[in-house]
């Protein structure tokens, strides 16, 4: 897809705190992009990049956890017959796997009960209660579930089981469940310093606390806690940030056999093991299992000691993913077909009795990137259907939700993600409410290519400089991969590999080369040709191919070189400016063409797009901007409240010295 100018934004403030940061000893290109995130100073830096224990919070903070802690050993003591409740997502099965491998290893017997998606819905049900009472179950586990089961847990308490519920969930403080314990670090009055906890932290915090501590817990589980919190694109910062990073060290040194396995069908390489690599390979394929139904397959792999056995079901697990795959595609058609061909211009609501309950979430993910628009996809079965709900541009759909709770039976989830239940004749309803709260609390559109980071120095992107950026890792929610732009740059050759599907570039900044790879895109895409200006967004990667170690740019975006953000700045006088501009700066034969080319009756543009057509052919826009600015900083230009616009020519006594203005000595300071 061709990008679009409208679409963009990039930054051209230079990072404030960034010479601090250099100064203590960080990369040029890692200060800049700390000083960007919020980092002023050595000793930030340092706990974001480097922190480790200390970031930990201590259990015992979250409401609810000193009765769990008490409940849960007594348990153990009394050797009683417990069940873990989980999710059925990634989130769900590790916390599920998780708790109860440990509690089998304090001896209990432990069973655990992941609900089928398309059989029994989210949550706790009746008929589970009464499975597990059966089988003897005097204390019910809730992990990444629960917070909205107020009926359950009632009927919980009238068959004698306890339940001690954890979830990480949005909740009501007016309808809370009845338990023997409950942890939500999101209740009212809670004051756990972390918010973001996933599930599986959560449920590992349970853990920690009736341990004592957290050494035992973590050598065991970092590495269910960092898929489980990936998966469920929890913010990778504070003590997450720590919890994934060992994790992913965790699974590197030493898999066990289930994800050892699920790694070498998925080909996937353990030495360049990533949160992305978890997000966007690992974590789709265990949650194949349960939006089909058949969760049980990826817990009993993740629980697995026998390594013939994860084969076996690594590979079932995969067949299973190409089987979502294909009945997601499948939807997404159908629900592209309903829209009949119409742009919607409200949050897109849509129904059929046909489609895969487990799959409707991704597909409605599709949706809201395609259309950029809040998107939900409700699976009709008689009268009641349950949607799945995916946000776009900042839309809080919890808020949203609950703000039509009239015409829902039930609803629970995120601002981003959520799930609903509603009844048939309730959707036109919902949908018309859904709309009129959108339109009155529609966000703010972004841009869809957001440069974070301008590249006026070649040198910024340097091998050591890129390598820098590791220290990063792992990348995810609130920590994502920083973009950076080039503007301006001439694209020197360009050519499609993989049979057309990639276009490799190579752009000149200087007199530097740079070597650029755009995945999923082909050269016709582009928008753009050999020869011309371009502006790319990329983030910079280290390539290692055959012994030769370089700096490549993996391009997101590319187009014509646009100059009107940057000539709008400098028309304006935005303070700033000068640093995104130094490039630009004029020389004296570019005053004395601009100057010569004026006639008496000259008067410069009324808007920076009238300004941009008076600016000559061989010449860059953004210095002849600079060049107007310049002469009227001097007083050869002078226009109506003292801007440039409508600006006409002005007679002065003396030599006007346009190296000397203000403007100019700011644009060589740069240089």
């Amino acid at each position: 897809m061709v990008m679009k100018n409208k679409d963009w934004s990039i930054n051209f403030t230079r990072p404030a705190a960034a010479r601090a940061l250099t100064e203590a000893g960080f990369t040029p290109l890692l200060s800049q992009v700390l000083a960007l995130r919020g980092v002023e100073n050595a000793a930030q830096a340092k706990k974001l990049l480097y922190g480790g224990r200390e970031t930990l919070h201590d259990p015992m903070l979250m409401l609810g956890m000193e009765g769990a802690r008490s409940r849960v050993l007594r348990a153990i003591e009394k050797r009683e017959t417990v069940a873990v409740f989980g999710d059925y997502d990634v989130d769900g099965i590790t916390s599920t796997c998780m708790l109860t491998d440990w509690l089998r290893g304090k001896g209990l017997t432990c069973y655990y009960y992941i609900p089928d998606r398309n059989e029994e819905g989210y949550g706790l049900n009746r008929g589970a209660l009464d499975t597990l009472k059966a089988r003897g179950v005097t204390l019910v586990i809730t992990v990444d579930c629960g917070i909205t089961a107020v009926e359950e847990a009632a009927y919980a308490r009238e068959i004698g089981v306890d339940m001690v519920i954890t979830d990480h969930h949005e909740c009501r403080s007016d309808a809370l469940p009845d338990a023997a314990a409950l942890i939500d670090c999101k209740r009212d009055g809670d004051t756990y310093p972390n918010k973001n906890l996933a599930g599986v932290g959560v449920a590992l915090k349970l853990v920690c606390a009736c341990e004592g501590g957290s050494d035992l817990a973590l050598a065991r589980y970092a590495d269910l806690v960092a898929i489980g919190t990936i998966a469920d694109v929890m913010p990778l910062t504070d003590e997450n940030r720590y919890l994934v990073r060992l994790g992913l060290e965790q699974i590197v040194r030493c898999p066990r056999p289930g994800i050892a396995a699920m790694l070498r069908e998925s080909s996937i390489d353990p030495a360049r093991l990533t949160a992305s690599t978890i997000g966007f390979s690992l974590a789709p394929r265990l949650n194949a299992a349960g939006r089909l139904g058949r969760a049980s397959i990826a817990a009993k792999l993740i629980l697995s000691r026998d390594e013939a056995t994860a084969v076996s079901l690594a590979r079932e697990l995969c067949e299973l993913n190409r089987k979502r795959q294909s009945i997601e595609n499948e939807i997404w058609k159908e629900a592209n077909a309903q829209l009949q061909g119409i742009t919607p211009d409200g949050p897109i609501v849509l129904a059929s009795e046909s489609w895969n309950q487990g799959v409707i979430g991704i597909a409605a993910s599709r949706l809201a990137e395609q259309y950029s628009l809040p998107a939900i996809i409700v699976c009709l079965n008689g009268d009641v259907g349950k949607g799945s709900c995916r946000s776009y541009g900042g839309f809080n759909l919890f808020e949203a939700l609950s703000a039509c709770a009239d015409e829902l039976i039930g609803f629970g989830g995120h601002a981003l993600a959520a799930g609903l239940n509603v009844r048939r004749e309730k959707l036109d309803d919902f949908r018309k409410a859904l709309r009129a709260y959108y339109i009155e609390n529609k966000p703010e559109p972004k841009p869809e290519v957001q440069c974070d980071l301008l590249i006026t120095d070649p040198a910024l992107l340097s091998l050591d400089n890129v390598r820098s950026l590791d220290l990063l890792e792992p990348y995810g929610n609130a920590n994502p991969k920083p973009v950076m732009c080039i503007s301006a740059v001439r694209l020197e050759a360009m050519s499609e590999v993989g049979g057309g599907k990639h276009t490799r570039l190579r752009i000149r900044m200087g007199s530097v080369p740079f070597e650029c790879i755009f995945f999923s895109h082909s050269a016709a895409d582009t928008g753009v040709r050999e020869g011309d200006l371009i502006d790319l967004a990329f983030t910079p990667q280290i390539n290692e191919y055959r012994g030769n170690v370089s700096v490549q740019l993996v391009a997101s975006a590319v187009r014509p070189h646009d100059p009107g953000a940057l000539c709008d700045l400098i028309l304006r006088g935005e303070p700033g400016f000068e640093w995104a501009a130094a490039g630009f700066c004029p020389e004296r034969p570019d005053f004395v063409k601009i100057w010569r080319g004026m006639s008496r009756d000259y008067r410069v543009g009324e808007s920076t797009a009238a300004v941009l057509r008076q600016c000559p052919q061989d010449m860059e826009p953004e210095r002849f901007c600079l060049c107007l600015m310049a002469f009227r900083e001097v007083g050869l230009l002078e226009g109506p409240g003292g801007t440039i616009y409508a600006a006409a020519q002005r007679q002065i006594t003396g030599k006007a010295d346009l190296e000397a203005t203000q403007l100019i000595r700011s644009l060589r300071s740069y240089q």
